[in-house]
């Protein structure tokens, strides 16, 4: 199994990506690469079983009416979110409150925030995949799913704050996540990139994405349930792993 991680940014200088082999019990990253544009992005996706990106899929379903009435003089789409409450249904998402609940972490707004840059450029890349391999399901049943790295590795016990950046405390807590996800993950052959991982939070995201996509194909994450499904569907959903790094060889619970 290959499996390909996306740290997407809004510019192509920022966005990294990693794909992990998985082979009997053990895993090697077997490619890591900065700078990588829209059309790598779906090579690479065409050449793997399952892609996991740190990025929002998709918008708030409030979020559309809201911008339709505003745009046409309609009133009524736009009160509907009058006051603090109605507005953060326009900047979270479902899955977003959700991760909040479950973690204590809170996603950027994809609406709200400078987040929304990647986020359009993740919609046309999901375009450019509908025309080359069909459309993905924004909930992740098909070959491409939503993640949230900082989540995935609290998930997994790892430090999950303070690492991006690149002020001397930033650059050391991220090597010190690295020889904890080396600890953790002993099967984990990082094929010499462990400079590069250490130097760079972008690089170091898509492997954990790279990682939580292979959670995503074994079943191993949050699946939305009957409560959260049908807006799954249309705002995406974040997958968060509910087993341990040990997990994703076949080999640990």
């Amino acid at each position: 199994m290959l499996t390909l991680g996306v740290d997407l940014a809004a510019a192509t200088k920022k966005t990294a990506a990693a794909v992990v082999e998985w082979n009997n019990g053990t895993a090697r990253l077997a490619h890591l690469a900065l700078g990588v544009d829209d059309d790598e992005i779906v090579r690479l996706f065409g050449a793997a079983d399952l892609a996991g990106i740190d990025c929002p899929v998709g918008w708030p379903d409030a979020f559309l009416p809201f911008i339709a009435g505003h745009l046409a003089g309609d009133p009524h789409p736009v009160l509907d979110h009058d006051g603090i409450e109605g507005r953060r249904l326009l900047a979270y998402r479902d899955t977003d409150r959700f991760v909040t609940a479950r973690t204590g972490l809170i996603p950027l707004s994809v609406s709200a925030d400078r987040l929304a840059h990647p986020a359009m450029r993740c919609a046309v890349i999901q375009a450019k995949i509908a025309v080359d391999h069909g459309p993905q399901a924004r909930d992740g049943s098909g070959r491409l799913a939503e993640v949230y790295p900082a989540a995935s590795l609290k998930s997994w016990g790892l430090l999950a704050r303070g690492y991006k950046g690149r002020g001397g405390a930033e650059t050391q807590r991220l090597g010190e996540l690295l020889r904890g996800l080396r600890q953790a993950a002993p099967w984990l052959d990082l094929a010499g990139h462990e400079e590069q991982l250490a130097g760079s939070d972008d690089m170091f995201d898509a492997v954990i994405a790279s990682l939580t996509a292979r959670a995503v194909a074994l079943g191993a994450t949050i699946r939305p349930d009957a409560a959260h499904a049908r807006a799954a569907r249309t705002e995406g959903w974040i997958h968060l792993p509910t087993g341990g790094l040990s997990a994703l060889t076949g080999t640990g619970p």
